[in-house]
């Protein structure tokens, strides 16, 4: 069972039982699936729990019957069930909030209340009660008639398989009622004959009931055997002998009357699933039954002729019978079961076997089921060959365990991002699912999409180990095919998408822009870009950005690339933090309201923010590289792309304020908190990168190879692929929208805090001035010019300096220049704290000890320690006072402890910047 059907599962139990608290849906649900465990069915663990149920509930009778009669029908979990209800009745917690709860739960018939026995009831009262017990047999399901199943299977095949148009059986069929094997009874019931068998002597009684049962064990009505109308088609048919037989004889004959009661119930089922609706396996087991059935033909035949041969008397026609009474015993009861559950196809074939296991002690019985089994298997197992060996599914009827969702196309998983291609166009039916093949259903399944994946490449599978399947007792036989095979087809879909479509080389190239490993790649492509992704997204031409983009590959490393022609840049009208919010807005109603009201012709957002690679993918590479993947992808490369750019922006501040540095500022110690912030800001950008790229996705990525070292089908490549994107998401801080908002919000502070001081510079002139005088000497320098213009060229660069400096330093001394660089140290600061403290938090309440790793080496000095614990104690003093001390502790377990494996260079390239 997935995920998301656990969740809902759990989400309805939770609003049934009216439960409020705290935890939602989401804490139970990863609780149920870390703790699943294969629940083990066996007798003594099915009769102890129902021993314990029936002694704990009121009416341990009716339970027991219930449960035999569900068993009869072959209800698939049963078992389960038992055993989950014998486990709650011993929690006493659960058995009172049940009882709560069972009050919101009745039902009018429930509600009802029955006078008292020897009370008498007055007309009104008699009436209400009769409209009662008529509103409810109204609301209750009636027993299904032949007709009304085989028109809800019809209507449900339809459905699924609407291009498929089921043959009908003409209405003549079942209008005339003598065309049947089975008893004809009219409507207005058969009247006793007028001489009663009574009058008659013991020899004559003995021979005109001997006719009579030949009659009625061929499924005609006799002189002195009336048959009573059958109330349903499973429900066995009983008889009227004429009152007056002599009592000896008529011991005898209702020993014989339930064979003739089993040839009927077999007669009607073999006739009723005639009709195509009921699908190949029941008209197999009918073949089956039928065969048998004439072999019982033959034997009512010889015994006719011993009775024209007056050489059949009661006792020896007794005896006669004898070895097919077990026959017709066994046929009538899977009959009858097959009735009462509307089993087909899978639940058909799990009710033969639990048959044919069940006469382990008989072995003439056990070969009985073994051959109707089977018979039964036959056709099944000819649709489990063809999707085994060759990936095709022939299924008309619905009744084999794949179903093919035609409505999923492969097209879409290039497109759609919720697209579940491998997933949702082939899936078990569970119902479906024959007993003896649980084990390995998932093998079957994966087999034939291996197979149908090398199909749609335009290549015919071929299968060099295929074999007839057979259903024997001994499982191995046919489970070691079903393993063989699927081995084979994992093997040579592996190597179709390693070798011959080359997934590792396409991986690398993916690797190589999307996490930006190609480092010169990127260099020159925001060198080239960088005024361009300083316009607004509308603003942009993507034929140029896609022939800067082109340059950038063709002056670099990635143009041996071979699939860098795959590679193309896009615009996203939307930027990270909403690309996020949409992807998890599948599990917060709130956020969808917000995106349907949100117009995206009203976000206004830049170039660079809007930026983002895609590439083409083609099938089969397209099951690995899915549209979700993409995705995933882009959201790291925007994340990456970003605190690149914003390095880039506060690298250059660094540029412009090694000019600034040549004059003597009166107020410097404001300038050198511009320096010192922006050290700071450096600090940040460069160790998240750092992490990401190091820590995070380069581990990762290693790891992801080792496990493809070891794969052996295609499912666990999706998998390994799955697990290395949401570990890099998770860990890069991408799947947590509270931590990707500060640190957005802690990029803007440091791009808003470079412009500022780069428009400072501007105003300054400080470089303009400084290069002009230098171009101006050593100009004069090279026409070699006197002492006297060297002299004068000095003093005018002293004056000049003096000037500037003078300009630079009224502008630094301003008030609005100290206001803007504390306004910006203390933003900074009070992100980058709250960053800090959520870390250390998500790092310990989820053990996420991989997030403790950021905390360090942005805190590695301890400079930040004091807020952290000044923040964890106000937060720990409002929850909690007496855990306050402990809230410190484990902070600063969290927050101060030094990393040892920062270099001292490091270290003293952070600390020159403060």
């Amino acid at each position: 069972m997935s995920e998301f059907r656990v969740h809902h599962h759990v989400s309805e139990l939770i609003k049934l039982l009216g439960t409020k608290g705290d935890e939602g849906p989401e804490v139970f649900t990863d609780l149920l699936l870390k703790n699943r465990t294969p629940y083990i069915s066996t007798q003594v663990s099915v009769h102890g729990a129902k021993r314990k149920i029936a002694e704990f509930t009121r009416t341990p009778h009716d339970f027991l019957k219930k449960y035999d009669e569900l068993k009869s029908k072959n209800v698939r979990d049963l078992d389960v069930l038992v055993s989950l209800l014998s486990k709650i009745s011993d929690d006493r917690a659960v058995v009172k909030t049940l009882e709560k709860n069972a009050k919101k739960m009745e039902t009018p018939m429930d509600k009802m209340q029955l006078p008292q026995s020897g009370s008498k009831m007055s007309d009104r009262e008699v009436s209400e009660l009769r409209n009662q017990l008529l509103s409810f047999a109204s609301t209750s399901s009636p027993v299904q008639t032949s007709e009304s199943l085989r028109r809800m299977m019809r209507e449900r095949q339809t459905k699924k398989n609407s291009s498929i148009n089921l043959p009908v059986i003409p209405a003549w069929a079942y209008e005339r009622p003598h065309l049947t094997d089975e008893f004809v009874v009219s409507a207005k019931g058969t009247t006793q004959t007028s001489v009663p068998l009574g009058n008659q002597p013991l020899a004559v009684q003995e021979l005109a009931i001997v006719q009579d049962l030949l009659m009625v064990l061929k499924g005609s009505e006799g002189r002195y055997i009336f048959v009573k109308p059958s109330p349903g088609s499973a429900t066995p048919r009983e008889f009227n002998v004429d009152p007056t037989l002599d009592v000896s004889l008529q011991e005898l004959v209702y020993r014989i009357l339930p064979m003739c009661s089993n040839y009927s119930t077999i007669m009607r089922f073999v006739e009723d699933k005639v009709a195509f609706e009921y699908g190949v396996v029941n008209h197999a087991l009918s073949k089956a039954i039928r065969t048998l059935i004439k072999e019982y033909f033959i034997l009512i035949a010889q015994l006719e002729y011993q009775y024209l041969l007056e050489n059949l008397p009661l006792q020896r026609l007794w005896f006669y019978l004898q070895p097919c009474m077990q026959t017709l015993d066994i046929l009538a009861s899977i009959a009858s079961c097959i009735e009462r559950g509307a089993c087909s196809g899978g639940s058909v074939l799990s009710l033969l076997h639990e048959k044919t296991t069940a006469m382990i002690g008989d072995a003439k019985a056990q070969d009985l089921c073994l051959y109707l089994t089977q018979s039964a298997c036959a056709p099944y197992f000819e649709i489990l060959e063809k999707w085994i060996y060759k990936g095709i599914i022939r299924d008309p009827y619905c009744e084999f365990m794949v179903e093919e969702n035609d409505s999923v196309h492969k097209e879409k998983l290039q497109w759609e991002y919720n697209d579940a291609y491998w997933e949702q166009r082939y899936t078990i039916c569970r119902d479906r699912i024959p007993v003896f093949l649980q084990t390995v259903a998932n093998k079957i399944l994966s087999t034939g999409k291996y197979l149908n994946v090398i199909r749609q490449c335009g290549r015919s599978p071929a299968c060099p180990i295929a074999e007839e399947i057979l259903y024997t007792l001994n499982e191995r036989e046919y489970v070691d095919q079903i393993e063989k095979t699927f081995s084979h087809a994992s093997q040579e879909l592996i190597d179709l998408l390693m070798q011959e479509r080359e997934l590792m080389a396409r991986l690398r190239s993916i690797k190589r822009y999307f996490l930006m490993e190609q480092g010169d790649f990127f260099v020159h492509f925001m060198d080239i870009t960088e005024d361009e992704m300083k316009k607004g997204m509308e603003e942009i031409m993507p034929s140029r950005l896609e022939s800067l983009v082109e340059l950038a590959i063709r002056t670099s490393e990635a143009n041996a690339d071979p699939f860098k022609d795959d590679l193309k840049p896009i615009l996203l009208p939307y930027d990270l933090i909403t690309q996020l919010l949409r992807i998890l807005s599948i599990e917060s109603k709130q956020e969808k309201v917000v995106f349907q009201e949100m117009d995206p012709t009203e976000i206004h957002i830049s170039g660079l923010e809007a930026f983002s690679f895609d590439y083409i993918v083609r099938w089969p590479e397209s099951l690995i590289l899915s549209r979700k993947a993409l995705t995933k992808y882009q959201m790291l490369f925007r994340h990456l792309f970003y605190c690149k750019h914003v390095e880039r922006t506060i690298c250059s501040v660094w540029l412009s304020n090694k000019s600034a540095k040549k004059f003597s500022l009166h107020s410097s110690k404001w300038y050198a908190a511009g320096f010192a912030l922006r050290q700071r800001m450096l600090h940040l950008v460069q160790n998240l990168q750092y992490y990401m790229m190091f820590e995070v996705i380069e581990p990762n990525w290693l790891l992801m190879l080792e496990n493809f070292r070891s794969v052996s089908n295609i499912d666990d490549v999706l998998e390994h692929h799955t697990d290395f994107l949401d570990k890099c998401l998770k860990d890069c801080m991408l799947t947590n929208p509270d931590l990707l908002k500060i640190v957005s919000k802690l990029m803007l502070v440091c791009v808003t805090f470079s412009n500022c001081i780069q428009r400072f510079t501007q105003s300054m002139n400080v470089e303009a001035q400084v290069a002009q005088l230098s171009t101006t000497e050593s100009t004069r320098r090279k026409d070699r010019k006197g002492s006297k213009d060297t002299d004068e060229s000095k003093a005018k660069k002293q004056t000049t300096t003096k000037v500037v400096s003078e300009h630079v330093d009224q502008l630094i001394a301003s008030e609005e220049f100290k206001r803007t660089i504390s306004n910006f140290d203390t933003n900074f600061s009070t992100l980058l704290i709250e960053l800090l403290d959520k870390l250390s938090i998500y790092s310990t309440t989820n053990c996420e000890h991989n997030m403790m790793n950021i905390i360090h080496r942005l805190d590695f000095n301890g400079f930040y320690t004091h807020q952290l614990e000044d923040l964890a104690l106000e937060r720990s003093t409002c929850e909690d006072p007496k855990r306050g001390d402990e809230a410190i502790s484990s902070l600063l377990k969290g927050a101060s402890i030094k990393l040892p494996t920062i270099s001292l260079d490091e270290g003293r390239r952070s600390t020159k910047g403060s």
